[in-house]
């Protein structure tokens, strides 16, 4: 299983009461995203924008309706290694 797909794995499993399950009943409960909605997901390399965006990734790939995501990043003047770490992930 490669990282990602154990990340993937983990957040529907081993934390699914935790943050998948409040994840989803949110989007729901405020129809946070409707069908061909285009969503920005800002990701600052930190762990809760990165969880964010793997979370919004899950919820397309299960989605009733089809909804479009992009994923932005800014750089502030991250040193090359951290930018390149980013640009990875």
């Amino acid at each position: 299983m490669e990282p990602w797909e154990a990340a993937e794995r983990s957040i529907t499993k081993t934390y699914r009461k935790q943050i998948w399950a409040p994840f989803i009943a949110a989007v729901k409960t405020y129809q946070l995203i409707q069908q061909n909605d285009r969503i920005a997901v800002c990701i600052s390399g930190g762990k809760d924008s990165m969880l964010l965006a793997k979370l919004m990734q899950l919820l397309q790939r299960y989605s009733e309706f089809p909804f479009h995501l992009e994923f932005l990043a800014m750089d502030p003047g991250y040193s090359p290694a951290n930018r390149q770490k980013l640009e990875e992930n």
